[in-house]
Parts: structure tokens; sequence; C-alpha cells
């Protein structure tokens, strides 16, 4: 007896020892946004502890780090934000933590100039997530970064990078399935700020935004005016609000539509700056962009998939050929 719980005693301490060190040997990373979380997590796996800062229905440019935000950026192991001036009030934060010498990753100047929206002619569209194709790239910039950061598991980074590219592939297939059957005429995406430019130039959708890129901008009367117009005009039957935004400007066009004598309904509420809550699908980039298509398409006269993308990609996957193991290949040995 006295032998056997020694060796019991030896294994717990083993087991203990074990998970201490693990916990130990993960990188501490920090993103500033839930979808920069979403695709560090991906990529870093069981390997990272990973913070966003930026919450749940929170507008990223209005956002003012607090003392806590700070702290965690200046311990963390790599710091992860979207860059073209999108955290523009963090600007101060990250320089301070790249000066101490962290890695901090601006992931979205790294996109080749040619690819990135610049009507406005201050600086690049930075709403880059919207296309997932551009987004897809983003996996591999972190995978390059944690690589550099902890080179013993870069390995391990590059096949989940290469995982979640795939999975984006498929969600952009699904994408352009489901904005495809919105009828052409009806293709106009109308929302509280110019959030979805990308998502219009990779899917076919014309967009207008009341507010800029920015929400640091204030709409005009004339610009809401002109937004009525281009309602009645167009006979534009929804527009949508965001779930980071304040839906003033949306109830706006709808009184203005109605002083004109066109009725204009809110379509639903699009994730825009911010994805849903820690925990749901829609806390998820795949879920949150699955989220958007689904009720753009519905508001806009299209026909989504009943049970969105989960659904159609199981969908998809049952309809290819199976392979029997058992059954020798081609060209084989």
């Amino acid at each position: 007896m006295p032998r056997a719980m020694s060796c019991l005693v030896a294994i717990a301490f083993a087991v203990v020892n074990s998970a201490i060190a693990n916990a130990a040997e993960k990188l501490d990373l920090v993103a500033t946004t839930g979808m920069i979380g979403d695709v560090v997590r991906a990529v870093a796996g069981d390997h990272a502890r990973v913070q966003v800062l930026v919450g749940e229905g929170v507008d990223p440019h209005l956002y003012s780090p607090r003392s806590s935000d700070v702290r965690a950026m200046l311990s963390a192991d790599g710091v992860y934000y979207t860059g073209l001036l999108l955290e523009g009030q963090m600007g101060d934060a990250l320089s301070k933590t790249a000066d101490r010498g962290r890695e901090v990753v601006a992931i979205a100047e790294t996109i080749p100039a040619e690819k990135l929206i610049k009507e406005d002619p201050t600086h690049p569209d930075p709403h880059v997530w919207m296309d997932i194709t551009l987004w897809s790239n983003m996996a591999e910039v972190v995978r390059q970064s944690l690589c550099g950061l902890d080179p013993d598991n870069c390995r391990d980074y590059t096949a989940n990078a290469a995982r979640y590219q795939e999975e984006l592939k498929q969600l952009d297939t699904y994408l352009r399935t489901v904005i495809g059957t919105v009828p052409t005429g009806q293709r106009v995406l109308v929302t509280a700020h110019d959030a979805f430019g990308y998502f219009g130039r990779a899917y076919g959708i014309e967009v207008r935004g009341v507010q800029g890129i920015s929400t640091e901008s204030e709409a005009g009367l004339a610009d809401i005016n002109a937004l009525v117009r281009f309602l009645v005009s167009r006979n534009i039957p929804s527009v949508f609000i965001e779930s980071s935004v304040s839906e003033k400007n949306i109830r706006a066009l709808q009184e203005g539509a109605a002083a004109s004598g066109h009725t204009v309904k809110v379509g639903g509420e699009l994730y825009s700056d911010s994805m849903g809550a820690p925990g749901s699908w829609t806390g998820t980039y795949i879920g949150m962009m699955d989220h958007n298509a689904n009720t753009i398409a519905t508001a806009l006269g299209g026909k989504p998939v009943k049970g969105g993308f989960r659904a159609w990609k199981k969908s998809q996957s049952s309809e290819r050929p199976q392979v029997d193991e058992d059954t020798p290949r081609s060209g084989g040995a």
C-alpha cells in the first residue's frame, strides 16, 4: 500500500506540474476587435490565450483604451490590430507597446494598396473583413507572426491557418450563392455607416451608408435628405441597422421616406464593426458573416438556405462521393 500510494502521489504531482508548465508556455495575445481575435484564436489554437479589447456592440472607431487594456497590451507576447485608422483612439497605446519591444501587428496594413477601397481620400476603408477572400489572407499574416514568436509550434500554426482558410473559402462560396439569389435590381444595401464597401465589391451589391467609413464623422441634414431621395427614386424597400452604431440616422431615413409617401422597413440588424455575444454563433467571424448574408438576402428578396452556412456546408459534404478506404486507389504502389 505505501508503495502504491507513493506512485499515485508521484503521478498526481507529474500531472499538476505538466498542467502548470503547459499553462506557462502558452502565449498571451491581445486583439483589438472580435474579428481579429477570431482569426488569432483559429491560428494559435491551444498554444495561446487571446484577449479581445473591443467587445460586443462596441464601436472601435470611437473606442478609447482603458488602463487595463494598456496593461494587457504591454504584458502581451503579441498584439494584433486592424490598422488603417480603424482603432484611431488606440494609436498612442499601440505605439507605446511597440516601443517596449512587443510584437505589434497591423494586419490589414499588409494588404496591397491596390486591393484597398479608397473612396475617402484621407485614408483607405478599414473594413476589410467584409470581403472574406481578402480577410482569409490575414490568417497567413498571423501565422507568420506566431511562428516568429514560437518557432517550436510553427507546424501547428501552419496547419491551423490552412484549416481556417479552407473554412473561409467555403464561407465565401456560400455568400456568393446566397447573395446571388437576390434579384439584380434589388441588390442595394443601405446601412447606418459605410462599413460594407468591401462586401458590396466582393458580392455584387450597391452599398450606401448614412455616415462615412468612420462613425466619427457626423451625417448632416443634406446627407440624409440625399439618401431619402435615393430610397424613394429607387423604390428601395429596406434599410439596415448595425449592432455597434446608433439607429437614429436610420430612423431619420424612414421618417423622411414616409414624408415622401414611400415606406421603408428595417430589414434587420447587421454586424459591421463588432461581432455578436461571446460564445454565440454570431460571436464568431464565420457566424457573423453568415448572419449578415442571410439577413440581407431575406430582406432584399433573396432565398437564403434554411439553417444558413452550417446546413449548406453539411449538404455540400453529403453530396461529395464517399471514398471506401478499403478500396485500392489507382496509381498506388
